[in-house]
């Protein structure tokens, strides 16, 4: 999926959630600056989440009730220096929970991603639009 515009973020957002049905637990690749973090602001957008969605930098994990009153987390790995902190806050019981978890640098700490988790890289084209794509599809 190709996002042309920043106007078009919360159709793609829908669109992606669409397409990945049953899946719950997404990691997202990409530089820094590419809008991991956009992105997921959209994805919650489109799941119900109200209000504002800020990135986890120094928290670890934002967590967010949706307008069903089901909790979506956004986790934000990328001042982790050794890979056993993100055990330390529960990250295996946010995962277990069955909520929605979106995970930036997910690479900081692959030992404690899910098995079943949906890999999605970001990527910025020449002209400036973004490539979304799940990684198997590469």
């Amino acid at each position: 999926m190709t996002v042309d515009k920043l106007e078009d973020i919360d159709s793609a957002a829908v669109e992606f959630l669409q397409k990945m049905g049953n899946c719950r637990h997404f990691a997202f690749y990409g530089p820094m600056g590419v809008g991991k973090t956009t992105f997921i602001k959209a994805l919650c957008k489109a799941l119900g989440v109200p209000g504002i969605v800020t990135s986890p930098t120094f928290a670890l994990v934002n967590e967010y009730k949706n307008s069903n009153n089901e909790k979506v987390c956004h986790f934000d790995f990328y001042r982790i220096n050794n890979p056993r902190e993100v055990f330390d806050f529960g990250c295996e019981e946010y995962f277990a929970s069955g909520c929605y978890c979106f995970v930036e640098w997910p690479e900081k700490a692959e030992i404690a991603l899910p098995d079943d988790i949906c890999k999605v890289s970001i990527k910025e084209l020449e002209n400036g639009k973004r490539e979304i794509r799940v990684k198997s599809e590469e």
